[in-house]
């Protein structure tokens, strides 16, 4: 009886080894959920997208099961619509007047690409940087002087061509021109190397607030107000007039108005609906969480998230809004 009650104890001692071991042979799918990876295009290091970006990774992280979203350093929105439709990343931060040419296929690209819009969670702002004392007061003054216009390829390029045009300044011949990223304008400033610099970014840019606050630098941003008119007779309704208020920053003592348009969080049209419909639900409803890595986050509203995007929605995004009630306004 006693070796009948050891035998029955070891089968059992082997049988409960063998199914630890199955199960942890057994496939991801079967007994526990396989962690799934996403992406984020962002931008450069020195913009708010990169910062933004990171705050929604580590949000969705944090908060979806099995999920792990790391943030990606692009050359800004025409690369990231590119990257999107190459499969290299899941969600991006894009600019509206980006987005659009993308969808429509024009401008810089050669094709349509299916972009969806999650949300509207940023204005951004053109912001041509240039210091007291140089002699540039507006952008006409730019003519002649070293600028630099942005990162290669990137949307603040894009974006300070257009506005050299609207003053009659053909880009590649009436400047000197460079192609910096945010950072390295800012840097290329304080060495003297630049006469002012453009950035495309959210307030306040991480970029331009390094070179306020740098002993000896006064900057000054200039005024754009004039060529609003022209660049939405020519481009569209993606611009609108937008105010850098006195005080973003150091130096910068009255508003400046300026050009703007929708910062959007986008993904392909065939991104997963419940996923979506995961990712705008906590972006909008906590973004506390997100305003404790930039402040920009703040103003990430249900109603500001429906209004000023030149795409279309998402389904997944589609199904959210409609819960809370809330029309998306194209």
């Amino acid at each position: 009886m006693i070796a009948k009650d050891n035998f029955r104890r070891v089968s059992s001692l082997f049988i409960g080894v063998l199914v630890i071991a199955a199960l942890m042979c057994f496939p991801a799918s079967g007994w526990a959920q396989k962690t799934q990876a996403l992406s984020i295009a962002t931008g450069g290091t020195g913009g708010i997208y990169y910062v933004m970006g990171g705050g929604i990774a580590a949000l969705l992280t944090k908060n979806i099961l099995n999920l792990k979203v790391t943030a990606e350093s692009t050359a800004a929105s025409i690369e990231n619509a590119l990257l999107i439709e190459a499969g290299k990343v899941d969600l991006t931060l894009i600019l509206g007047s980006t987005s659009y040419d993308a969808i429509m296929g024009k401008e810089r690209f050669t094709r349509k690409i299916p972009l969806r819009a999650l949300g509207v969670i940023t204005s951004n702002y053109i912001q041509f940087v240039a210091l007291e004392g140089v002699g540039i007061n507006s952008p006409r003054d730019l003519r002649g002087k070293r600028v630099s216009l942005g990162a290669p390829g990137s949307s603040s390029e894009l974006n300070a061509t257009r506005i050299l045009e609207m003053c009659g300044i053909d880009p590649k011949k009436d400047i000197k021109q460079d192609l910096l990223s945010h950072a390295e304008g800012a840097n290329a400033m304080k060495d003297r190397k630049v006469d002012a610099f453009n950035t495309f970014s959210g307030l306040p840019t991480p970029a331009i607030l390094d070179l306020a606050t740098t002993p000896g630098m006064k900057i000054k941003i200039l005024d754009l107000e004039e060529i609003i008119p022209k660049l939405r007779e020519k481009f569209g309704p993606v611009y609108y007039t937008a105010v850098i208020p006195k005080g973003t920053y150091p130096g910068i003592n009255q508003d400046v108005k300026t050009a703007a348009t929708a910062g959007i969080l986008a993904c392909h049209e065939k991104m997963n609906e419940d996923l979506v419909y995961q990712i705008i639900k906590l972006v909008i409803e906590k973004k506390d969480e997100l305003a404790l890595v930039h402040k920009e986050a703040l103003n990430i509203t249900l109603q500001k998230a429906v209004v000023g995007s030149p795409i279309p929605y998402h389904p997944g995004a589609i199904r959210y809004y409609k819960e809370k009630g809330v029309a998306i306004q194209q």
